[in-house]
């Protein structure tokens, strides 16, 4: 059974007993391959410093909405790095607002237009801003592969990121007890159209939630959602395995 962490960031030190070991652990329990996530520049780095020493690992560059006073100028010579595979992750979060909600829409439109400029996916955060987060997105036009990382919405919100052709990706937070309406949405959306992710190290999936994440833990993931949808886990572990590497464009 072939199992993909779609998002994770395995570089980050937290990692336990460090990122080599959280590879190890990760290849062990399944796991054929990662896509390591920037938020910023140093992030980027790591990111491709990980995919460009491991076969089985990809990278991200990209500027998250808390840093997006940062600049997206501070990312853009990053992007022709070998093993570079998307742009993102990038987008809105007016939960935290830690940068200024106009200066976050003005660097999402950025990311959108250099993944539409370098033919990249695109992977998208977005918390508590689903009404301005497509709006930019019909403004700017849906890249080819645009990922909704850690979906957190309901099946409304579920429909709108699949009308416009995109992928959802779940995380652990759907094995949650009270993540009722992000469970109706895991029971909609097609195979075909699902991603898996741990978002590591973050978000650690029942039964090791309060945890430090890992992406080997992205096969509870895969068991959670099989048993809402009522199929065998190698159906879900394979489906969204083989949609993130047609996503990706990994072959």
């Amino acid at each position: 059974m072939e199992l993909f962490d779609s998002h994770c960031h395995v570089y980050d030190d937290r990692m336990p007993d460090g990122p080599p070991a959280a590879l190890d652990a990760a290849r062990a329990a399944g796991v054929t391959g990662m896509v390591a996530v920037g938020c910023d520049r140093p992030t980027s780095e790591a990111s491709i410093a990980v995919a460009q020493a491991n076969d089985d690992v990809w990278a991200t560059v990209g500027l998250h909405p808390h840093d997006a006073d940062q600049g997206v100028d501070t990312i853009v010579d990053l992007i022709g790095n070998s093993g570079v595979v998307a742009i993102g992750e990038a987008g809105l979060d007016y939960y935290y607002d830690n940068s200024p909600r106009d200066v976050q829409r003005t660097a999402f439109a950025a990311q959108i237009q250099l993944a539409h400029e370098h033919d990249l996916p695109l992977v998208i955060h977005t918390r508590d801003a689903w009404d301005d987060t497509f709006d930019v997105l019909d403004a700017e036009g849906m890249p080819n592969g645009t990922v909704f990382h850690c979906f957190t919405g309901g099946p409304d919100e579920a429909r709108r990121c699949l009308d416009r052709g995109a992928h959802v990706s779940f995380s652990g937070i759907v094995t949650f007890k009270t993540a009722t309406d992000l469970q109706a949405a895991a029971r909609l959306v097609p195979l075909d159209r699902m991603l898996i992710e741990t978002d590591a190290p973050y978000l650690a999936p029942v039964p090791h939630r309060g945890k430090t994440n890992q992406p080997a833990y992205v096969a509870h993931t895969a068991q959670f959602i099989a048993d809402l949808r009522d199929v065998r886990v190698s159906e879900v572990a394979e489906a969204t395995a083989r949609n993130a590497r047609q996503v990706f464009r990994l072959g």
